[in-house]
């Protein structure tokens, strides 16, 4: 009797819901020390589901302390299963802060960081006078009333292509600091919940926290709007505002090449929306 056929290797494009407050990020990291990872929770699922070595991919790579709503990971796996049996399986084996959304297959060599064409980021702040307990795991407060005019001028000079040096964490190591963001929109209230969307091709590390750094010092009254124009053009890390914290910034969705939809189209003219027009 013949032996039956080995199965083949075969590529699954993951979509992947997290709360980032318990992770270390979602880089697998080497060292003594075994961190918390998004992508390490994800290989141990799939490893106990399949009961060999897989591999995970992701469309890139969250801080510690940043969210997730719709990261994409393309998964390489020998199994049968069917895609839904597979998302079932994994989660019943994940923690409750992270969760497959969606499972469908894709091509052999399809890769999740190669086939990323835009993702869209929010950073959320709490503008209110005291802190607010259920917004506290998400949320970054500022506790002095923001100016939204300001912070809405300001965002306009980060539109389009540029060299975002200034925007770039410390010892990044990159080919280039050029990137191109296709929106920047804030939405919300002065005294109460705002929001800043950012869509763009890629982004540099830490890059929307210093954005959204840089626009909080605006909002405050620190700088003149136009001091954004000037950080952009200083190329300056020094220059612009800190780093926001991690809590507030969530990877909403990533659009790659099997996607059903395009990325929004690059806004030439800034509009300033009241909460009610979605990003894109």
């Amino acid at each position: 009797m013949s032996e039956p056929a080995a199965q083949a290797r075969r590529t699954f494009r993951f979509v992947v819901q997290y709360d980032g407050r318990d992770f270390e990020g979602w880089q697998v990291q080497s060292g003594p020390r075994l961190a918390r990872t998004v992508q390490g929770e994800l290989i141990a699922a799939l490893e106990s589901v399949c009961g060999e070595p897989v591999r995970v991919r992701g469309a890139g790579r969250t801080d510690a302390g940043v969210h997730a709503w719709g990261q994409v990971a393309s998964v390489q796996l020998v199994t049968s299963l069917a895609p839904e049996r597979i998302a079932a399986a994994v989660n019943a084996r994940l923690d409750r802060d992270v969760v497959v959304l969606d499972v469908r297959e894709a091509p052999a060599d399809w890769d999740a960081l190669r086939a990323a064409r835009a993702k869209h980021y929010r950073y959320q702040i709490w503008n209110g006078p005291s802190r607010a307990p259920l917004l506290e795991s998400s949320w970054h407060w500022v506790r002095e009333t923001l100016d939204l005019g300001a912070m809405t001028e300001s965002a306009r000079a980060f539109l389009g292509h540029h060299d975002f040096a200034s925007m770039q964490a410390a010892g990044s190591s990159v080919l280039t600091t050029d990137r191109t963001v296709l929106r920047f929109d804030v939405s919300g209230d002065s005294g109460a919940q705002i929001t800043l969307d950012v869509v763009g091709e890629g982004f540099l590390r830490h890059m929307v926290r210093n954005l959204a750094g840089t626009l909080i010092e605006i909002g405050r009254g620190r700088w003149a709007p136009s001091r954004a124009q000037e950080i952009l053009a200083s190329k300056d890390r020094g220059c612009a505002g800190p780093t926001a914290p991690a809590k507030g910034l969530a990877l909403v969705r990533v659009w790659d090449d099997l996607c059903d939809d395009l990325p929004p189209k690059p806004r030439s003219e800034f509009v300033s929306v009241d909460g009610s027009a979605p990003v894109g």
